[in-house]
């Protein structure tokens, strides 16, 4: 059992983002949506709540009306096998008015922030002297999109 589940809130797009969010990840699903109740008047029948997993883990979305904002304050890191799962990731969740950030961040397009990384991203910004790594920091510095290979030759 999964002790602490994020939850995110949205205006009115929760849906939505659960369906990106689970057509972009692998072994992901929505597993229920909720409606507002007719106590709750000016949205009764609309949704409420979606439950969804994201690679086995568990998440669920609420719409809670338009004072609810994201910041970069929070983001969801995901560490990436290889450069193709980057570019994948990245291409899907900036597409439909999402954003590029710096250093392999960026906002998708409900304003939600995400890390897409590399796995080993430790290991790419080490190396055997500090001048080394100093370059590899600097490179990655100049980057949106991590590029697993510019950060190898750096």
């Amino acid at each position: 059992m999964q002790k602490i589940t994020t939850f995110l809130t949205f205006n009115d797009k929760a849906e939505e983002a659960a369906t990106l969010y689970t057509s972009t990840f692998k072994d992901s699903r929505i597993t229920k949506v909720t409606n507002y109740a007719k106590a709750v008047p000016q949205l009764a029948g609309k949704v409420m709540t979606v439950e969804f997993e994201l690679a086995g883990q568990k998440y669920v979305a609420l719409n809670g009306g338009p004072h609810f904002t994201f910041s970069e304050g929070i983001s969801l890191a995901v560490s990436c096998a290889d450069q193709a799962e980057i570019d994948e990731l990245w291409d899907k969740l900036t597409a439909n008015g999402g954003a590029p950030g710096q250093c392999g961040w960026l906002k998708d397009p409900f304003g939600v922030s995400w890390q897409i990384v590399p796995g080993n991203m430790g290991q790419l910004l080490s190396g055997a002297d500090p001048a080394q790594s100093q370059r590899k920091m600097a490179a990655m510095m100049q980057m949106h999109k991590i590029d697993i290979a510019t950060l190898e030759q750096a």
